[in-house]
């Protein structure tokens, strides 16, 4: 392989006739300097320069590079390729990074031999570099595939980070606000500016939100819940019943159940509490349920609508649905409802009128999918990652402190960065 940093190898073309190509370009909103028009103007260029004619244009604007899902463009650029149905023989992309930032560097390669097997080549082009196979070629584009894949890694830290600094401020980090709440807007300076209806965001970086109350009626309704289900012992259903024969609607203009009465008796926003991170979707690869410990919480982050007392009330009460029960109890419940919904799922289990809710078989047998298993249902989705990722989350600890007492031992200095958890290899290398 031979780096030309000023010149491509067939810059000349002569009278030789174009050859057919297809540009593949992405943009996500994390790189607007990236945009597809931008990518596309360098395309156009190497091609002009390299004797190839543009026939297709594969765009996936707005999309992310984690993963294939919903990049609508690669997947129909493979199944063309795929089906013999590219009238092309050159595909050209802007850069290792367009291709994708896929966080497995050989998921990235698997496509790109994909279009190598069908005859078609892949030309990044403003790299420095010649995509032709030999060996150096193979060298940098890996380690290209992998810092790709590395920034986004970085990149998520930092802003959990940042997220987790700003709901440890009492902000609010995104989702609707609930019944009987607003998202006020207020400026860098805590001033209140507006409340944010539904669908409504913020245009200035600096602006922040927080939870006020909404409508006195709301809040009436809200505090009429715990009134009925503390003083009156009145079930979840039944306040739902009565709610909807009042003609009262959820603050997402439906009809109440069970389960929605439930959240307003357990979330915690009711108190005043800023509680953020109950589950993760990291790097756009599988949703986890996070233990309570790795919840984000900000106490008396915003003006309460019932006391801590009465909460912590409706939770002891809820929580000794479960407790009074035995295990085979609890799993001959689950059993019936399987038998009636002849399917599962946490909503399942929580508008079950009269049984615990999903939470309490998460505490009692470590997971849901551990409770389903001793009924006898398999989900259709594999979510063994579940058990899996904590299982994980218990080693790294010890993993972590091992790889460090290891490094220093071999003569090299490390340190860690508390907030992001980062390991700088003498001040050269990071490792997340």
């Amino acid at each position: 392989m031979v780096i030309d940093w000023n010149k491509a190898p067939s810059e000349t073309n002569g009278d030789r006739p174009l050859i057919r190509a297809a540009e593949y370009v992405r943009m996500s909103t994390d790189h607007q300097k990236y945009s597809t028009d931008n990518q596309a103007l360098e395309i156009r260029r190497y091609a002009e320069r390299r004797g190839y004619e543009i026939v297709r244009t594969y765009a996936d604007e707005g999309k992310s590079g984690l993963n294939i899902h919903g990049r609508g463009s690669l997947q129909q650029l493979l199944d063309d390729i795929a089906k013999g149905e590219a009238d092309f023989s050159v595909i050209l992309v802007y850069d290792i990074s367009r291709w994708g930032r896929f966080q497995d560097p050989d998921e990235a390669a698997v496509y790109e031999r994909r279009c190598k097997d069908a005859g078609i080549t892949v030309h990044y082009c403003a790299e420095q570099f010649e995509n032709d196979g030999t060996i150096g070629s193979s060298i940098i584009k890996t380690v290209k595939r992998a810092m790709a894949g590395e920034y986004s890694r970085e990149l998520s830290v930092k802003v959990f980070a940042g997220q987790s600094s700003l709901i440890r401020l009492g902000y609010r980090q995104g989702g609707a606000p609930g019944f009987g709440l607003r998202r006020m807007l207020i400026d860098q300076s805590g001033a209140s500016k507006t409340t944010l209806e539904r669908g409504e965001q913020k245009s200035i970086a600096t602006d922040r939100i927080i939870l006020v109350p909404g409508p006195d009626d709301e809040t009436a309704v809200v505090q009429e819940i715990y009134r009925r289900f503390l003083e009156d012992g009145e079930s979840e259903r039944r306040i739902a019943d009565d709610l909807n024969a009042r003609g009262i609607l959820t603050d997402l203009d439906r009809s109440w159940t069970r389960g929605t009465v439930h959240q307003v008796l357990i979330n915690e926003k009711y108190a005043g509490h800023n509680v953020w991170a109950r589950t993760s979707f990291k790097l756009k690869q599988r949703h986890i349920r996070n233990d309570p410990t790795e919840w984000v919480r900000s106490e008396g982050a915003f003006a309460a609508i019932v006391s801590q007392s009465d909460f912590d009330r409706a939770a002891v009460i809820i929580a000794a649905r479960s407790e009074r029960l035995t295990d085979d109890a609890l799993l001959n419940l689950l059993r019936g409802i399987l038998a009636k919904q002849g399917w599962l799922s946490g909503l399942i289990i929580d508008e079950y009128e009269g049984g615990p809710s999903s939470s309490a078989y998460r505490s009692r047998f470590g997971s849901l999918l551990r409770a389903y298993s001793l009924v006898g249902f398999t989900p259709d989705r594999d979510y063994r990652y579940v058990a899996i990722n904590r299982a994980l989350r218990a080693m790294y600890p010890t993993l972590c402190e091992e790889i460090i007492a290891g490094i220093r031992a071999s003569g090299a200095t490390i340190h860690r960065e508390i907030e992001s958890d980062l390991l700088h290899v003498n001040d050269e290398i990071t490792i997340a």
